[in-house]
């Protein structure tokens, strides 16, 4: 069974049961890849993460059907190109928004990227 570090982070408005968090273990027998290649998925921005007691977590709502979700990785790098941190953009993800009426990662994950993407674009305003 998958150890996970169920709560570890907590950003405002975002609820005890928002995310479970994988640990890069986790990603590697979830994804059957490779250490390194969960850091270049990191590093690709198709996965952001966060470190939280020195060790780097990801919210599993990043993951469907065994893979990165395919919306995530261009709402990411605008974000990223707006200046947000990962923290930041972590907490946005996560983060109830009234212009979307949900988390901007339960949006992706209702098949709504350029509505996310649009939200994003206007924080950098």
């Amino acid at each position: 069974m998958l150890q996970r570090c169920r709560g570890a982070w907590h950003p405002g408005g975002v609820t005890a049961d928002s995310a479970r968090w994988l640990t890069v273990p986790d990603l590697v027998e979830m994804l059957g890849v490779s250490p390194g290649r969960i850091h270049r998925l990191l590093e690709d921005r198709q996965l952001l993460g966060i470190r939280r007691d020195k060790v780097l977590v990801v919210p599993e709502e990043f993951l469907r059907d065994g893979e990165p979700l395919h919306e995530l990785r261009g709402t990411l790098v605008l974000l990223a190109d707006s200046g947000y941190s990962d923290d930041e953009a972590m907490r946005w993800m996560l983060s109830h928004d009234d212009a979307l009426g949900t988390s901007p990662i339960a949006a992706l994950r209702e098949g709504r990227k350029a509505e996310v993407r649009r939200v994003a674009q206007s924080l950098a305003f």
